[in-house]
């Protein structure tokens, strides 16, 4: 079978809740655990960071594997969902994993395969699990794909754990309360391994020293220990310079971040206080870290977060795609000089839109479109739904077609902004990358 075909088949055969949703979300560890089994147990072979949280989990999973990179130690990396190739999910030392690693991977567990019918995200990290061992990596950075208490990859037992923080996104799944999100990603806390929380909300703040107290659990929160400071920018910057302060030991450290969007004040002080906690498990200097943060991009192909796709007219894509997360966008949108403002907007189609709508300002020219997944959102629901909170613009059939009809109105002064979902930034990737789309 080729690499298409092998994809194909695992499309067909596995529901991917990337492509259908809800119906596709596994309440329970046991495939999980049925297939780790039969693979020997692969994470027990290596060290493992594990990350989650709403907002911020990718980039700051990451920024943390490109400093263990910095540091010289053989990095594996889980992420999802991937933005142009199933293999984004999977990588060693920012390297994708092979197209007949993936071949040779099915190939040789079909029939078992066949027999669980796990779900795509069930397989891909039993693939990730299996092919770190194969490889040898010293540690694997893991983020969470939704939740924690019952994601796929929390059958770890990891020498630290991150939540960055908790926002309104897949409450059908989690809960309606920020409090009941809370409890679910707390489940990632493990007994006697020490927690960083990046951020202190008022919701979460006591369900996450609670869970951190039954599981014997140092707890650590890194907004009470360390400022972080980026510095002005026009938003069209390159990169950005950042200062962080450790309020415990008064030190300071400055940098360089390519990673310009506002929101990763945040993220940043979670990583430094991540460092903080694994000194003693890990060899490491400040440079490393403060290299790993610049080199992100170059050591693990993180895309998709503010990221400038052109310069004429400014053109910038984002993929938040909760409430918390795009009023961070749509907050750096406005402070940007601009004489107008052009948005492409696409959501999914389980997306509360009465909790996202709001935030997108009325003086923009819309341009409403879908992703090239069957999850997306119909652009002319959208349109309807959007004319509710002022926002009128009109319909495309795809990513492409809008942005194509937003370059030809938008003038040189003007910007162009591109978001509302992963999907739509990853459509939208493809296009200004001129390749084929992947699944």
């Amino acid at each position: 079978m080729t690499y298409q075909q092998i994809i194909d088949f695992l499309l067909s055969q596995l529901p991917a809740y990337h492509r259908i949703g809800k119906a596709a979300y596994k309440n329970d560890l046991d495939n999980t655990i049925l297939m780790d089994n039969y693979l020997g147990n692969p994470h027990f072979k290596y060290r493992t960071i594990h990350v989650g949280g709403t907002n911020g989990k990718g980039s700051v999973s990451h920024m943390i594997a490109s400093v263990l990179q910095e540091a010289g130690y053989l990095t594996g990396l889980y992420t999802s969902p991937h933005l142009k190739d199933f293999r984004e999910r999977i990588k060693v030392n920012g390297d994708m994993i092979s197209e007949e690693e993936v071949i040779t991977f099915v190939t040789k567990h079909k029939a078992f395969i066949e027999s669980l019918k796990p779900s795509f995200f069930e397989m891909t990290v039993a693939m990730a699990f299996d092919f770190f061992a194969k490889c040898g990596v010293e540690v694997a950075v893991i983020e969470v794909g939704l939740g924690g208490r019952l994601d796929s990859t929390n059958i770890i037992d990891p020498v630290l754990s991150v939540i960055t923080n908790i926002g309104h996104d897949h409450l059908d799944l989690l809960g309606h309360t920020l409090e009941k999100v809370a409890f679910e990603k707390a489940g990632i806390i493990k007994v006697h391994r020490p927690v960083i929380i990046s951020e202190t909300q008022p919701e979460s703040e006591n369900i996450f020293i609670s869970k951190a107290e039954e599981t014997g659990s140092e707890i650590y929160f890194a907004d009470k220990r360390f400022i972080c400071k980026l510095d002005e920018s026009s938003g069209f910057s390159e990169e950005r310079k950042y200062k962080i302060t450790d309020l415990i030991t008064h030190q300071e450290f400055e940098g360089k971040t390519v990673l310009t969007g506002d929101y990763q004040e945040v993220n940043l002080k979670a990583v430094y206080a991540v460092f903080a906690q694994l000194k003693g498990i890990f060899r490491f200097s400040d440079d490393n870290i403060k290299d790993g943060i610049s080199n992100v991009v170059i050591n693990t192909g993180l895309r998709g977060r503010w990221q400038i796709i052109n310069r004429s007219p400014i053109t910038i894509c984002d993929a938040g795609h909760n409430r918390e997360g795009l009023k961070y966008v749509m907050d750096q949108i406005n402070k940007i000089n601009k004489s107008n403002l052009h948005i492409i907007i696409g959501f999914v189609n389980d997306k509360d839109l009465n909790l996202v709508l709001p935030l997108f300002p009325a003086d923009a020219v819309y341009y409403f479109t879908r992703a090239s997944v069957p999850r997306a959102l119909d652009e002319k629901i959208l349109q309807d739904e959007s004319s509710k909170y002022g926002l009128y613009g009109k319909c495309y059939p795809d990513v492409k077609t809008a942005l194509v009809n937003a370059q030809e109105n938008a003038g040189e002064n003007d910007m162009i902004f591109i978001g509302g979902s992963t999907f739509i930034v990853a459509d939208v990737l493809k296009v200004v990358d001129n390749i084929l789309p992947c699944i």
